[in-house]
């Protein structure tokens, strides 16, 4: 692979779009605009937490935290805030009566409903003249940089490549499923 300095053309414009891409999309006034148009409040890593919760039957907070990428005591703030909104809920561990799984309520995936309808809401009229098979080229790009991502920062922060590949069990949020139920 080539060093920064000698990369590609394509790479180097790559490198160029999603920096752009990165910073209208995380700017506070982009996420403020999309959740005023889906009438909900919520901060942008409570809207990543839902996400890791979606479509899954409870996580553990280490589960949580290592599929984030954040420290455990985060994701223990963020979940007494949700529960106290009704976004999530805590119940006893079926395998471990001292350990709590966490799951997104009904409340919580109808926020989430709002906040992808106004997306991509969002993402059609950004993309009104572009085909659809280049968008799904698209994801499917973006999709292999995320998991060369994913994999790089989980090998470098756990011993012997421990970490879960992306998109499987315990791996990063996102279009594909989970799966299986985590454990820790």
């Amino acid at each position: 692979m080539p060093d920064a300095d000698t990369a590609p053309e394509p790479t180097a414009a790559l490198e160029k779009m999603l920096a752009l891409l990165s910073y209208l999309l995380t700017r506070s006034q982009a996420h403020d605009q999309q959740i005023s148009q889906a009438g909900v409040t919520a901060r942008r890593s409570d809207v990543y937490l839902l996400l890791a919760l979606d479509k899954n039957d409870g996580s553990r907070v280490g589960d949580l935290a290592t599929r984030l990428m954040v420290e455990p005591s985060h994701v223990t703030r963020q979940i007494a805030r949700l529960q106290a909104q009704r976004l999530v809920e805590r119940t006893p561990d079926p395998l471990d009566g001292r350990a709590r799984r966490v799951a997104i309520t009904a409340e919580g995936t109808a926020l989430l409903a709002r906040l992808h309808q106004a997306n991509r809401a969002s993402l059609q009229q950004a993309l009104h003249d572009v085909e659809e098979r280049d968008i799904a080229t698209t994801v499917d790009v973006l999709q292999r940089l995320v998991d060369g991502y994913v994999r790089r920062v989980r090998a470098q922060a756990l011993p012997e490549c421990e970490a879960p590949a992306p998109g499987a069990p315990g791996g990063v949020p996102g279009p594909r499923p989970s799966g299986a139920q985590e454990t820790g």
